[in-house]
């Protein structure tokens, strides 16, 4: 058996017993290998590893690398010898040690080749292979050990095997045992050298995990990084995009000003040369004449023997009625209707009262509110009332801004182009407003005057065409 100090430096220094599958860390450190895998289980958290006998630190877990030397000199020194069957010298020899090529079982002695040319070749003397303990190759009946008996773990005779005693039980040649332990002997070796193939395979496999771990993080960190530098990249984009959309909309900005000044200034001069060309008193066919229709008009307007001059009266004109005569509301049409060209005429109105004047179908109804100047869609009117001035279609009233002060006004008729306008007849002319739309039926001037009480009595109302 080893030596109390040789065992000592067999002893685990984690569990302090003899070591089982001893295993070697790079520093050069032994240990179980159930035991350092424990200990190096308990790193896995903070991944930083370290030798118990050395503290040396690891930055990966270490590979556990098989000492197999160190297990064979574990296996010979602590357990028991095997009998060698070399170095055992010839019992005739006894001048010098001769090495011994056979022993008799009979004779129990070893022989050289010298010894064994003259040695009895008798059937009861039985070689073997030189061995020291030549009586133990015998039973009781000092017989050779021939067979042995499996259930009673026993080397036997050919005696023993014919008696009673191990009769029925299971034996074999001990040679044939030799055979079977030799081969059980290479195929212990040869699972070692498995073991060992398996525990580089899986040395190999822990690296390759490794490696593939280190790989994945790589790669993740490269594509986090992709990211990052792709939403860097579209703010960046984004940013200039909204720069040059913000930089085109003011430039936009500014022309649209400019051009909107320049509109401006070109309406300014249109309105000027149609006033200029509206008081020349020229107008496609200049002014015309009109002279107001009796037959339309209701019983309280009294018309001018010269049929251009409508007054409002309290007194009745007793008028026959008719279809074409207006009956609830106090209007008078023009007998001259125009459905093409352009035309031109002038009213002058009193400065006080209430009036209407403007254009309509002869469609217009005669009755009801559906009479009123301005208060269908059949006709079209500038009205006085209360001092402000209106314009009025399909009962839609427009306040006109601004002072109008004089007492005469202009109406133009665009037939084709679907224009309708009023102008105050001052110094220079004043455009008042222009109704656009599509006519569908020849148009007539048209006239209302009504009555107005100021200071409790009663202001007349009037219209007169002029040319």
């Amino acid at each position: 058996m080893a030596s109390a100090t040789l065992r000592d430096e067999l002893l685990c220094s984690i569990c302090l017993s003899v070591f089982k599958d001893p295993v070697m860390l790079r520093c050069g450190h032994n240990f179980c290998r159930v035991c350092i895998g424990r200990v190096l289980d308990t790193h896995n958290k903070s991944r930083v590893y370290s030798c118990p006998e050395c503290r040396e630190q690891f930055k990966d877990r270490p590979a556990l690398m098989r000492n197999i030397a160190l297990r064979k000199i574990i296996e010979n020194l602590l357990t028991p010898p095997i009998p060698t069957e070399t170095g055992i010298c010839c019992t005739y020899c006894v001048d010098s040690p001769v090495p011994a090529v056979k022993s008799c079982l009979h004779c129990e002695a070893s022989l050289c080749d010298k010894h064994l040319r003259a040695h009895s070749k008798s059937p009861e003397h039985v070689l073997s292979e030189p061995s020291t303990s030549l009586e133990k190759r015998k039973c009781l009946h000092k017989k050779i050990l021939e067979f042995y008996c499996n259930e009673d773990a026993a080397c036997i005779c050919v005696s023993c095997s014919l008696a009673g005693e191990y009769g029925r039980h299971d034996v074999q040649m001990i040679d044939e045992k030799k055979k079977l332990r030799n081969v059980l002997q290479k195929l212990t070796t040869k699972r070692e050298k498995t073991e060992e193939r398996v525990q580089s395979v899986e040395e190999r496999r822990r690296k390759g995990q490794e490696k593939a771990a280190g790989e994945a993080e790589r790669v993740t960190a490269l594509f986090t990084d992709i990211r990052r530098r792709l939403d860097n990249l579209e703010k960046r984009v984004l940013s200039e995009i909204s720069r040059q959309e913000k930089e085109e909309s003011l430039s936009l900005s500014a022309l649209i000003q400019k051009l909107e000044i320049k509109k401006d200034e070109l309406s300014r001069k249109m309105r000027h040369i149609e006033e200029l060309y509206i008081k020349s008193g020229i107008y496609a066919e200049g002014l015309i004449e009109l002279l107001l229709d009796v037959n339309t008009a209701s019983n309280n307007i009294h018309i001018s023997d010269d049929l251009k001059t409508a007054t409002w009266t309290e007194e009745e004109q007793n008028r026959p009625e008719t279809a074409e005569r207006f009956q609830d509301y106090n209007q008078v049409m023009s007998s001259r209707r125009f459905s093409s060209r352009r035309h031109c005429w002038d009213v002058e109105s009193s400065t006080s009262g209430r009036w209407r004047v403007g254009m309509c179908y002869p469609s217009i109804g005669r009755r009801g509110g559906q009479s009123r100047i301005g208060y269908n869609n059949k006709s079209w009117g500038l009205e006085r009332c209360k001092n402000q001035y209106l314009v009025i279609h399909d009962n839609k009233e427009i306040l006109l801004p601004g002072n109008i002060s004089s007492d005469r006004f202009r109406i133009c008729l665009d037939y084709e182009a679907g224009q309708l306008s009023f102008y105050e007849l001052c110094d220079p002319i004043r455009h008042l407003h222009t109704f656009t739309a599509t006519f569908t039926e020849p148009l007539h001037a048209v006239l209302g005057v009504f009555w107005k009480k100021l200071d409790g009595a009663l202001v007349d109302s009037w219209l007169k065409m002029r040319s």
